[in-house]
């Protein structure tokens, strides 16, 4: 493969979005757990969700903070690698991203520091409200960022101009495109069950360990809860919006399942094989005769169109969306697994005395992530050639740079992003290490003060306060 520009702008995009969404996928579902054992604090007066909800906001703090720098770079490459996009799709996409920053990241930044620094400065009642504030703050980020995208993979609601931009002729239709309410739903499930193995991951560990630990059991019980709940419905949510994206977006569930051939008396589901572009076949299959018709037609014998029916130059790139949505597929099911596994022991009265649960939770762990990015994946390569699907091809998107121009800040964003965010990674697993504990410190009782501000000059008690009769000269 060649590294011209476009295959370096395109691989520089999607290592700073593969960066960045691991955190707020983190951050969203954290923001919400917050939330809930503030609530039950305030409900019950057991300090035990205080200690919890301590030991959590430090992590959110570390995780919210890489998640808002992460974040930044990506604006900036839409005016520099994609400025043809900006300028074409600028006026539908912008004034998007814009309500996002001053709705929901004003939101959230606006109540933050109540939130980890206010606990013993106003009430109860206040700073659950920043609390709730900052929760509903990422979920209306989510909610614009995800419209934006969504508009992308499916537009409507727009108007051709004169110099071929793309510009809003109803904003109902653009924000609430079709794919939106399914891909809004089936995000916010992810950074929920990526927040729940996370959070049960943590708690697996430390029963390993301790499993008296109050505070631990109490983590890791939330956390089965919330698998148990959101895996199913994740995976129910998950069909829905693969029916809506083969109505939509057709060539991108043919890759999805491998079909290169049309199947006109119902289609295999393919578990696994070695999909090939250039020969349109996929090796060594492993198949379910008629299986792949009945999920996504709910009919066996339903007929199938493959990837023969449309243009090679319109296919997208098969062998990375095939595995990609298998690798996502594969941990939904694991995820429903520990869910269940998790209500047995619950059950049996053992949730915490069950080693091989605490090991199997620990090692998912880290897998919601893993998912996000599969899921990531799927739907942004399985939307390619185009940027705006059907309409803006990727390849008339991208600025005129050189390639090595575009190579030089690749490298610098992998050296900056690998140090700093590696270094933040480095100390949230550092909090994790440690277990939670009766009288868990917060946040640092102060923020620190901004560097170069000079702090105001300290009173002399001894110095006569002015009675406002002084006359100018002696002021």
């Amino acid at each position: 493969m060649e590294l011209d520009a476009l295959i370096l702008a395109r691989m520089q995009f999607a290592f700073t979005v593969a960066f960045h969404i691991v955190f707020p996928a983190f951050s969203i579902g954290l923001a919400s757990y917050l939330a809930v054992l503030e609530a039950l604090w305030l409900k019950t007066g057991r300090d035990l969700y205080l200690n919890l909800f301590k030991y959590w906001l430090k992590i959110f703090a570390v995780a919210f903070g890489m998640g808002v720098v992460s974040g930044l770079v990506m604006s900036y490459q839409f005016g520099t690698n994609w400025s043809v996009f900006s300028d074409k799709a600028g006026p539908v996409i912008g004034p998007l991203m814009a309500y996002e920053v001053l709705s929901a990241f004003f939101l959230e930044a606006g109540f933050l520091g109540v939130m980890l620094f206010g606990l013993d400065r106003v009430g109860k009642k206040l700073h659950f409200m920043a609390t709730l504030m900052v929760a509903i703050g990422t979920f209306a980020s989510a909610f614009w960022i995800l419209s934006v995208n969504s508009w992308m993979q499916t537009p409507q609601g727009y108007a051709i101009n004169e110099v071929g931009q793309f510009v809003p002729a109803d904003w109902i239709k653009i924000v609430f495109n079709p794919s939106f309410p399914y891909r809004l739903a089936h995000m916010l499930l992810a950074a929920y069950l990526t927040t729940g193995l996370v959070v049960g991951a943590v708690g697996a560990w430390h029963l390993i360990k301790e499993r008296t630990n109050k505070g631990a059991r109490e983590m890791f019980a939330m956390a089965m809860g919330m698998i148990l709940v959101a895996a199913p419905v994740q995976i129910f949510i998950g069909d829905m919006h693969g029916l809506n994206t083969l109505e939509h977006q057709p060539a991108k569930v043919m890759a999805m399942e491998g079909h290169f051939e049309s199947h006109p008396d119902g289609a295999p589901l393919i578990l696994f094989g070695i999909p090939d572009r250039d020969a349109a076949t996929v090796h060594g299959a492993v198949e379910i005769p008629k299986l792949s018709s009945l999920i996504l037609k709910h009919d066996p014998n339903a007929p199938l169109a493959g990837l023969d029916t449309i243009a090679r130059a319109d296919w997208p790139p098969v062998e990375i969306v095939f595995w990609s949505f298998r690798v996502m597929v594969g941990l939904g099911m694991a995820m429903l697994l520990l869910g269940l596994w998790g209500l047995y022991a619950r059950l049996r009265k053992r949730l915490y005395d069950a080693p091989w649960l605490h090991r199997f939770a620990l090692v998912m762990g880290p897998m919601g992530f893993v998912a996000v990015l599969a899921g990531w994946i799927t739907t942004e390569v399985g939307r390619q050639p185009w940027t705006v699907y059907g309409l803006l091809r990727t390849a008339d998107s991208a600025a005129p740079l050189a390639a090595p121009a575009v190579a030089t800040s690749l490298a610098a964003f992998a050296v900056v992003y690998f140090t700093v965010f590696g270094a933040g990674v480095f100390y949230i697993l550092r909090l994790m290490s440690h277990a939670p504990h009766r009288d868990e410190p917060g946040v640092a009782e102060t923020p620190i003060r901004t560097a170069g501000i000079t702090p105001a000059p300290a009173i002399d008690p001894d110095r006569p306060i002015p009675t406002g009769e002084e006359s100018d000269h002696d002021r």
